[in-house]
């Protein structure tokens, strides 16, 4: 927070380039997360991000909700989380990650450990090797 009790965010520069670059390979992104904040709901407006889900206590059934509107499965997803509440998605997801700074339960029950932390390149970590992976395919 500010001085004056305003919110205030960072969010990494590469990790916005590497979500329009995955959006732009026909990816749908989404953005669920237990809090409220005007501020990403600006971020994810700047990006195009359509699917996105605050306050949610209940990540599993946004991710439900999110999955369906795609007509996607679980195998067909991929889901960055660095805390307890995103455990019951990050176990059904198809690929799941977590930044390098993410809990340890997190970190030992997900597919990879990114190298770099939440906010500083973790997300375009993830969407590299997921568009790297789309061209070995």
């Amino acid at each position: 927070y500010s001085e004056d009790g305003d919110e205030m965010k960072k969010f990494n520069i590469q990790d916005g380039y590497g979500i329009v670059r995955v959006q732009r390979a026909g990816i749908v992104v989404g953005i669920i997360t237990g809090r409220v904040s005007s501020i990403v709901t600006r971020r994810a407006r700047e990006l195009g991000i359509t699917h996105i889900r605050q306050n949610m206590e209940d990540k599993v059934s946004a991710y439900e909700d999110i999955l369906t509107s795609q007509g996607v499965t679980d195998a067909e997803t991929a889901y960055i989380g660095d805390d307890e509440p995103d455990l019951p998605v990050l176990k059904r997801a198809g690929f799941s990650a977590a930044p390098a700074d993410a809990v340890d339960a997190v970190r030992r029950s997900v597919s990879y450990v990114c190298k770099r932390e939440g906010g500083r390149g973790a997300v375009r970590e993830v969407i590299d090797l997921i568009l790297r992976s789309r061209r070995n395919v």
